[in-house]
């Protein structure tokens, strides 16, 4: 079962329906249905992430914690996410998860926030989680933390 599938069966009920982007480089609930937009991280694609900003409730950025090499991609693309006209000045919440965790080599989520510098994102909710999309590990309470933020912020209407 792919990561798409376990998110979906996460998901539960439905009763709102909101838009949730999910990017990241390539390799990388609660009645709530979510419409995700699953982006390629091919780069020659990743300017087509932007078409999806002005219409997203919620981000989901995928890392490959196994990847060293690329985090500093990575850290551009997001950099370059967070400064689109779209996002900036939107309090939209950020789930961002370090796939590959069970690898040995991977980063650790502390490293993954140091490598991001994910510390200095002050306007808007985040947080990171350590998965496996192979076995789903992680998967669930990251969801539903993205579904709580989605909740507070579009639908109760803080």
């Amino acid at each position: 079962m792919g990561l798409f599938d376990r998110l979906a069966n996460i998901f539960g009920l439905r009763k709102k329906e909101v838009n949730v982007l999910v990017v990241g480089l390539n390799n990388s609930v609660k009645n709530v249905h979510f419409t995700a937009f699953d982006m390629s991280g091919h780069d020659r694609y990743r300017s087509l992430w932007e078409h999806c900003y002005k219409d997203c409730q919620g981000i989901i950025f995928l890392i490959d914690s196994s990847d060293k090499l690329r985090l500093v991609v990575a850290k551009e693309e997001l950099d370059m996410l967070l400064q689109h006209p779209d996002i900036i000045g939107r309090k939209i919440p950020i789930l961002f998860l370090a796939n590959k965790m069970d690898l040995l080599d991977s980063l650790t989520t502390v490293k993954l926030v140091a490598g991001l510098g994910l510390e200095r994102i002050l306007d808007k909710p985040w947080h990171i989680r350590a998965t496996n999309a192979v076995n789903g590990e992680g998967l669930q309470p990251a969801i539903e933390w993205l579904t709580d933020q989605i909740r507070d912020i579009y639908i109760n209407k803080r």
